[in-house]
């Protein structure tokens, strides 16, 4: 019987192609001389979406786009603080941006560059979104039974479909259905932002890394306003004076002079009709 031949299995070695560990470290130099290290999700940005924010950013960030894995082996090369912890935040629809701006500052340019969007099914809604009454530009037929089908109560107006009432069609952190997605894409509700999302950012400065960098310019603009109503309605009150409220304190002295006159002028007459 003829020898049977052994066959021989040899080691595979894998070796990391030469662009590869320039990448990794081009982007590690980029970590030790950076302030800031922000993650930010690409998820669903448009190539024209990019290239605009892209040159906002000129001058204030860099941005450097690679595979998880470059990304993941240029932080194991820096000995940095506790930027290892930025490993955690690292996915495979984010990106990196070195900036010497800190990392509230870089998060809030990039959210003064998202544009508005439709929703899509599946999405979370990042407020209570509400449908205002009034027309529409819908014409009757199947839009009747797919406005009603998210609670919406319509009628027909001049020809068109007008919602009766305002109402919450879904609220802040529910899943949005088809059915929602559908009618607020026909009456041109756009809930959702496309740009970069702030998702982490270490800081060297601080050596901290902060994965709660979400910035609510509105929300926190509104609140603002709002105790500024009641401080200052207060700062009249107890009579602080200042520049920003003596003209109400004066307004008040006046109306408060004039109801006065007009009680002791009717006590006057009384008495001398008496």
């Amino acid at each position: 019987m003829p020898r049977e031949k052994k066959s021989e299995k040899k080691d595979e070695v894998k070796t990391v192609p030469e662009y590869k560990k320039e990448l990794v470290k081009k982007i590690a130099e980029k970590m030790k001389k950076s302030r800031t290290i922000l993650v930010a999700s690409t998820k669903g940005l448009p190539s024209s979406q990019f290239h605009k924010i892209k040159k906002s950013l000129r001058g204030k960030a860099e941005i450097a786009f690679a595979k998880k894995t470059i990304i993941l082996r240029a932080i194991a090369s820096v000995e940095k603080g506790v930027l290892q912890h930025l490993k955690e935040q690292i996915t495979a629809d984010t990106c990196l941006m070195f900036s010497e701006l800190d990392a509230y500052e870089l998060a809030g340019v990039l959210i003064d560059n998202q544009s508005p969007t439709k929703a899509r099914a599946g999405d979370i809604a990042p407020f209570d979104i509400e449908v205002e009454a009034g027309p529409t530009n819908l014409i009757p037929g199947p839009a009747i039974s797919e406005l009603g089908s998210v609670g919406l109560k319509v009628s027909v107006e001049n020809g068109k479909l007008a919602i009766r009432q305002k109402a919450t069609i879904v609220k802040a952190g529910e899943v949005i259905s088809d059915k929602v997605a559908g009618v607020m894409g026909k009456l041109n509700i756009e809930p959702m932002k496309v740009g970069f999302i702030p998702v982490a950012a270490y800081d060297a400065k601080d050596d901290k890394i902060y994965t709660e960098i979400k910035i609510d310019k509105e929300g926190v603009l509104k609140e603002l306003r709002e105790s500024l109503g009641r401080s200052l309605g207060f700062a009249v009150k107890i009579g602080y004076t200042v520049q920003e409220t003596i003209k109400f304190i004066i307004g008040k002295a006046v109306m408060e002079e004039k109801a006065l006159s007009a009680k002791i002028g009717s006590s006057t007459s009384t008495e001398a009709s008496g």
